[in-house]
């Protein structure tokens, strides 16, 4: 039984809007995404407090007796999505009243594989964040499966099979790339390599940086849609490298290796002043430039730092990288020097970070919520609440006044009081 907690009086919500997933006129409000609107971890909307304590916070409703999920929930005008990979066998997909908590509409299928035993701990369930865009939703399944359902009812629109599709390996830790949206087609990590595909039809445009899949392929990486020299690109990280690829006929603009243990590329890259910041486990920190018709030196190290990121995507304010690393430190670097401005003691193995203006709202992995402003100064803590006692490794997703957290057994709606 899934148990519902639910407060008497809602406040009204205020929300961001979305530049990157072009959405329809009742869908332009909300998390939509991996990373929110911008796909940078950034949010508008209403004002964060100067301080962040155990009454900052109020609980609007909890759903609780869920599967596991690595999925971060998206927030709709009127909805709350998440995923579950329930009984080792079959994922689902479920969409929430936002005002209620309510069980709007649920589809499941045939999901669940097995992770390799060295990486057993971090589990074998579902872990892509899913999109929204023009009515539709985009999940990934762990069997490198696209599924796309109907927003309003959860009817299957259509489902691409790329193990079946395109005869490539089951990748060996699942579908873990999060889907993204530009004009009329959908790009996912997946088919052992970078796919486009019409979003309307699921019929395949092209692949590139084919990566042969299985242990040594599937990328832990999301995309990334920018402009560098003038030029759009999709900036994509596979399990060893970094490129820019053209997102009308998938040529790969540059590439550039970037160094990792066991090719674990996970963070998402980022931009800073027409350059490329990345970070990885058992490789270091580095800053790319990318010049646009060298051939002969397409992209160049600016500078690496020995530092080394995890799994948590770091946020850029005022030319300075926030990155909790893979020795569970949070660090400050100047993305100008590559220097650390300071680096803290350590915290928990990872957070997802969500950022307004010049602070820094994070989950760690162990349920407690941390207020940080970001300055080159000092780690300057705000404040800190614990919003469960459960792991939560999923991201969390934040509208208006109101955070949504995933842990491995339930989505709780939170608000600013």
């Amino acid at each position: 039984m899934r148990h519902l907690s639910l407060l008497a009086t809602l406040i009204a919500c205020t929300f961001a809007a979305l530049p990157i997933c072009s959405v329809s006129a009742e869908e332009a409000t909300g998390w939509l995404q991996w990373r929110g609107p911008s796909r940078d971890g950034f949010v508008e909307g209403a004002a964060w407090p100067d301080e962040l304590t155990a009454d900052s916070l109020e609980q609007v409703w909890q759903v609780a007796d869920l599967g596991p999920s690595y999925s971060g929930p998206l927030l709709t005008s009127d909805l709350v999505i998440i995923t579950e990979t329930r009984d080792e066998a079959t994922e689902h997909v479920q969409a929430f009243d936002r005002a209620t908590g309510e069980l709007r509409w649920e589809v499941s299928w045939e999901g669940a594989m097995t992770v390799p035993f060295f990486a057993a701990s971090n589990g074998s369930w579902i872990r892509a964040t899913p999109c929204i865009d023009e009515g539709r939703l985009y999940v990934a399944g762990m069997r490198d499966v696209l599924v796309c359902l109907d927003l309003a009812t959860g009817e299957e629109l259509w489902k691409v099979d790329f193990v079946e599709e395109l005869e490539t390996p089951l990748p060996s830790f699942g579908f873990v790339s999060s889907p993204l949206i530009r004009g009329g087609f959908v790009y996912v990590q997946a088919g052992s390599g970078f796919v486009k595909l019409n979003k309307v039809t699921g019929e395949r445009a092209w692949v590139a940086l084919e990566d042969g899949g299985g242990m040594n392929g599937s990328a832990f990486s999301s995309p990334y849609l920018t402009t560098l020299n003038g030029e759009e690109q999709i900036l994509v990280q596979t399990r060893d490298s970094l490129a820019g690829v053209n997102p009308d006929d998938g040529g790969v603009l540059w590439k550039t290796p970037v160094e990792a243990f066991r090719g674990m590329n996970i963070v998402t890259p980022t931009v800073f002043d027409g350059r490329v910041f990345t970070t990885s486990y058992g490789g270091g920190s580095f800053l790319f430039s990318v010049a646009s018709g060298n051939a002969e030196k397409p992209v160049d190290l600016v500078w690496r730092n020995k530092v080394q990121g995890y799994m948590s995507t770091p946020i850029i304010i005022d030319g300075h990288a926030y990155v909790h690393l893979r020795n569970q430190r949070f660090a400050c670097i100047n993305l100008a020097t590559g220097e650390e401005a300071w680096i803290t003691q350590p915290f928990g193995r990872y957070w997802s970070m969500v950022a307004q203006g010049d602070k820094i709202l994070a989950l760690d992995e162990t349920g407690d919520l941390r207020l940080i402003k970001a300055t080159p100064d000092g780690f300057t803590l705000l404040g800190e609440t614990k919003v469960t006692d459960l792991e939560s490794w999923a991201h969390l997703a934040v509208d208006g006044n109101q955070i949504a957290i995933r842990d491995l057994d339930r989505t709780t709606l939170w608000q600013w009081k």
